[in-house]
């Protein structure tokens, strides 16, 4: 029973997210949602240890969306985004550390891989 609640509580997340990711600008909710669907993808075989700490994180990274969502919301600015403490990099591998520099070069390129149209087509 403790694998099917684990399983719920992966999905919930994993749906809160992508719905959060909705009120992002187009380019970045699509590298979003992608980033998101292949991390949790990847550790689906994770162990009981790995996956703790996995969920800890997204949910973390949920929680500072959501806040920023909702404050965005109230003052109609848009900021989305946080700082990683050194700390933090310090225990990331060294394929995180190549991930998160793949992620940041990609987000802050002027011409994003991404060319979506607001009504959901693709060039």
């Amino acid at each position: 029973m403790a694998n099917a609640a684990h399983v719920s509580a992966v999905r919930s997340l994993y749906k809160r997210i992508l719905l959060l990711h909705r009120f992002m600008p187009i380019d970045l909710r699509a590298l979003g949602d992608q980033y998101v669907k292949d991390e949790f993808r990847r550790h689906k075989t994770a162990s009981a240890e790995e996956a703790t700490g996995f969920m800890a994180e997204w949910q973390n990274y949920k929680d500072t969306l959501q806040t920023q969502v909702l404050e965005a919301m109230g003052n109609k600015q848009l900021a989305f985004g946080a700082d990683l403490s050194e700390e933090k990099l310090k225990n990331f591998q060294e394929e995180q550390i190549g991930q998160l520099y793949e992620l940041m070069l990609e987000s802050t390129k002027p011409n994003r891989q991404f060319d979506i149209q607001e009504d959901g087509t693709t060039k």
